[in-house]
């Protein structure tokens, strides 16, 4: 089990992650928003713990940017106790909540809980995913990782696939390049669209009747793209 460590205070950072790694924990450590954030896009992590007052970018600023590409369970460590504190912390995606000063013990039994807690939400999850994606004639299967139209198999690279699916899991729902990018490459995005614009275009030729005139990849003017509302 892998924890990314976000505090800045070394002396708790070390005392902790020497501790989480006695108990079999795998560590990665950063001090300050912004190194975290960029922790977080290079690796998977089982859990984040989370302080709140940290250079750079604040821990609400780190948690909304872990939020809106993962449901990664976060636990905020913070001196603040106050309950509105508490509430905005959970309000803007924590799973819970400890306040400084704490014990090691009272830590380690709250990583266990949420961890647990979320390996069997996500196995739930997994059982109640649909096995199939299929609207307009187009349908994506889950499990052989293929796409058909009609009878017609195509052939789909691993980055389309992801787009795809992406796409038809949200219909209508518009994503920016930035969005695509970070979600497909797992990767930061620095404002280069052409590899966004390629696989698209690509996209669009291996399943669109006229790629000039797009009924499944639409494009939204000035903002990015998104999987066009079509019946079944």
């Amino acid at each position: 089990m892998r924890i990314l460590l976000v505090e800045d205070d070394i002396e708790i950072s070390e005392m902790l992650k020497g501790y989480l790694q006695a108990n079999d924990f795998e560590v990665i450590v950063a001090y300050d928003g912004e190194e975290g954030c960029d922790a977080f896009l290079l690796q998977s992590f089982d859990l984040v713990l989370l302080d709140l007052m940290i250079p750079k970018r604040n821990g609400m600023e780190v948690m909304k940017i872990i939020r809106a590409q993962s449901i990664v369970p976060i636990i905020i460590m913070s001196a603040k106790d106050t309950d509105s504190d508490k509430s905005l912390g959970l309000g803007l995606g924590a799973d819970d909540y400890i306040t400084k000063p704490f014990s090691v013990t009272e830590v380690l039994a709250r990583i266990k809980a949420n961890i647990r807690r979320s390996t069997q939400y996500v196995t739930q999850q997994r059982l109640d995913e649909p096995t199939e994606l299929s609207m307009g004639g187009l349908t994506l299967n889950l499990e052989t990782y293929s796409v058909t139209k009609g009878d017609e198999l195509l052939e789909l690279t691993a980055k389309e696939f992801t787009i795809l699916k992406l796409l038809m899991e949200n219909p209508g729902r518009v994503y920016t390049k930035a969005q695509l990018y970070s979600l497909v490459w797992q990767d930061n995005y620095f404002g280069d669209e052409n590899a966004v614009n390629v696989h698209i275009s690509r996209l669009r030729t291996k399943i669109e009747e006229n790629p000039r005139e797009p009924k499944y990849i639409q494009t939204v003017w000035g903002i990015g793209y998104k999987f066009g509302n079509l019946k079944e």
